[in-house]
């Protein structure tokens, strides 16, 4: 498992001398200031790819007494599941005095390379990301950066630095036995884009090969490219239906889209759960107050941003923590 807190960020001279040019000629290059050769920016820009280098735009006077920003870079707003995980970080970070800024990514490894160097370039004391899956040029400004990292809400994978979480592959496993317990064989699922939300993708997949391993193969699937909604969840299980009918169970990728395939049962009349089971994930609080409690797996997403930032706080050593999840027999299944 590597670190980044104990290494120092580099500097422009390190990328001046990598270019074999001096450092203003590097900092026009940056700047996009002054006269140089296309060569010569070729050659800047090479460095500064290879280096990881990420342009310093704070006085000297903050570094040198220490950052008290910590940036967080997360998928989405509209999913409440990292709203939870900023409100538990941010008590946290509050009482010690840092300062949380926030960017979205909208599940685009491109943008959250972009933010994380726009981020980067203030020197932050600590950069908080969700997962591990990240572009080759996001590792390395990581790496590269003097900052503790925090990745959350997985630990299915090699931290860079410091990771707070839970396995989505034990969830879609445990999913998928919950469900072949109960004697459901014709299961089906509804998400959203897998390549995107990776953690969705890994449930889905353990999902998927629990099924095969105990011979009951998923039997369909609708998956959407467009962000997880409670609508989605109810035009997927519609779609999913018209197909293949006889289905008796079916796994969502997250609780948004398990109620909304709950609505769609109300509004024609399937029972649940002996017609059709509804299984969905994350556990947030309105699937406990259904007219039947949803059968789905809890989070720890508050403690995990509380405990996200107590590290950085206490400037832990590199490690990872998995919190685990909370099965929810529910009533749906």
């Amino acid at each position: 498992m590597g670190t980044s807190r104990n290494q120092t960020a580099v500097t422009l001279a390190q990328v001046a001398e990598a270019a074999g040019v001096g450092e203003s000629t590097v900092s026009r290059v940056l700047r996009n200031h002054g006269s140089y050769s296309g060569k010569t920016r070729d050659r800047v820009m090479t460095a500064v790819e290879r280096l990881g280098y990420v342009p310093n735009r704070i006085a000297g006077t903050l570094a040198s007494t220490g950052s008290r920003l910590v940036a967080f870079v997360i998928p989405s707003l509209s999913n409440i599941v990292f709203a939870d995980v900023l409100r538990g970080a941010g008590a946290t970070l509050e009482e010690h005095q840092y300062q949380a800024v926030f960017a979205v990514t909208d599940y685009d490894p491109a943008r959250e390379e972009a933010l994380v160097a726009s981020m980067l370039a203030w020197r932050p004391a600590a950069v908080m990301l969700a997962g591990y899956e990240h572009t080759e040029r996001t590792i390395k400004m990581l790496r590269a950066a003097n900052c503790r990292v925090v990745e959350m809400l997985d630990v299915d994978g090699t931290a860079l630095d410091l990771a707070v979480g839970f396995s989505n592959r034990a969830a879609g496993r445990a999913s998928a036995e919950f469900l072949l317990k109960r004697g459901y064989r014709r299961i089906g699922y509804v998400g959203h884009d897998l390549d995107r939300d990776t953690r969705a993708g890994k449930r889905y997949s353990s999902f998927c090969e629990t099924l095969s391993a105990n011979g009951v193969p998923l039997a369909d699937r609708e998956i959407y490219r467009e962000a997880s909604s409670v609508e989605r969840g109810r035009l997927g299980l519609d779609l999913l239906l018209a197909r293949t009918p006889d289905l008796d169970a079916v796994y969502f990728s997250n609780d948004d889209m398990a109620l909304g395939g709950y609505f769609h049962c109300l509004a024609l009349g399937i029972v649940i759960p002996s017609q059709l089971a509804i299984f969905g994930y994350n556990g947030l609080d309105l699937g406990r107050v259904m007219p039947q409690a949803l059968s789905t797996i809890r989070t720890p997403r508050v403690a995990t941003g509380q405990l996200a930032a107590k590290l950085i706080v206490d400037n832990a050593p590199s490690q990872v923590i998995d919190l685990g999840f909370e099965l929810i027999e529910g009533a749906t299944a």
